[in-house]
């Protein structure tokens, strides 16, 4: 009888549900179900919706269960920066805004007020894109201030998909570092720039390197898809989760990595957040 595992990837445009087995010692995979995405206008913002999103994540269960594949373990990966700030009922507050919504225009400057770009490379390793967290955080600092008083938590999309199949909270370390909050040599938050912005400390729980178990799916998930599975952590940013499985070793390689768009880098063993790579001068 075969073991199957799950994997979830959901993109700006789409998501799919992938099953992987072991047979005579090579991967298979399969292709078990597929679902749109995109962000949707809500009152003049661009953002996402995380409850037709759970609601496709548990129809693809679903199918697992009718062609009798059922996943011993599974994970999600999204894209990077986007998040959910919850109250202390874990209730989503304010919009889910999606990283192309212009809310973030001129919020590096009220960033860079607080600390010089090269310093904010040099403590992140992180190169600036204007809808990197920090940046979106910094929106709901200036328009937004009552939501980080009355947020208990933040977590991004992919742990808040676990949070919901579990009732466990995670937050995994490769989309954090996306934040540009965490601090590569501590590979832990940046709490000391957190404090410098004015972003909550609550907000930022502890953070978990792929492969951490999560838990097992809480009896409502249960009843609804009809099975039980462990979620383990994966590489939660998708574009690190692709990277991870690059067939190669060492390292003397570049790869190019395409969704929404593309990406070219390498592996390296450790961050440069030398001025030479900061792009500041």
């Amino acid at each position: 009888m075969n073991t199957y595992y799950l994997a979830i990837d959901i993109g700006a445009s789409g998501g799919r549900h992938m099953l992987g087995s072991l047979a005579a010692g090579k991967l298979c995979l399969e292709e078990i179900y597929r679902f749109p995405n995109g962000m949707k206008r809500v009152d003049g913002s661009l953002c996402w919706d995380p409850d037709a999103l759970f609601s496709e994540i548990k129809e693809g269960l679903k199918r697992c269960k009718e062609l009798g594949k059922v996943p011993s373990s599974m994970g999600i990966d999204t894209w990077a920066v986007d998040y959910v700030l919850l109250d202390e009922n874990d209730r989503i507050l304010g919009k889910t805004y999606g990283y192309r919504d212009d809310r973030t225009s001129g919020m590096d400057a009220k960033v860079y007020e607080r600390i010089p770009p090269r310093e904010l490379y040099a403590r992140t390793g992180i190169q600036k894109q204007p809808f990197n967290t920090i940046y979106q955080l910094m929106a709901v600092r200036q328009r937004e201030p009552e939501l980080l008083e009355k947020a208990k938590s933040m977590l991004l999309f992919p742990d808040y998909f676990h949070f919901l199949l579990t009732g466990k909270k995670r937050t995994e370390y490769t989309n954090a570092t996306t934040t540009q909050l965490v601090s590569p040599v501590s590979r832990d938050w940046d709490y000391g720039l957190a404090d410098l912005l004015g972003y909550p400390r609550k907000l930022f729980g502890e953070i978990s390197p792929p492969g951490t178990p999560v838990g097992n799916f809480r009896k409502e998930i249960r009843d609804e898809v009809g099975f039980d599975c462990q979620v383990v952590l994966p590489a939660t940013h998708d574009t690190a989760s692709a990277v991870a499985a690059l067939p190669a070793a060492g390292e003397d390689i570049l790869y190019i990595s395409s969704g929404t768009w593309s990406l070219m880098g390498t592996e390296l063993s450790e961050a440069d957040c030398s001025k030479m790579c900061s792009g500041v001068f």
